[in-house]
């Protein structure tokens, strides 16, 4: 039963820390897909003109 907590536990903290790096890679992903936008509708303006 102790070895069934302890990876209990393992897992736990496993899928903790994965959670944090995904809300904390959020920003720069978000931040990364704007600039790809932002680019994208400048080069289609341009392509308009």
């Amino acid at each position: 039963m102790n070895r069934k907590a302890q990876n209990f536990i393992e897992y736990a903290a496993l899928i903790m820390i994965i959670s944090v790096a995904l809300v904390a890679m959020k920003v720069y992903i978000q931040r990364a897909m704007n600039a790809r936008l932002a680019q994208v509708r400048a080069e289609l303006s341009e392509s308009i003109r």
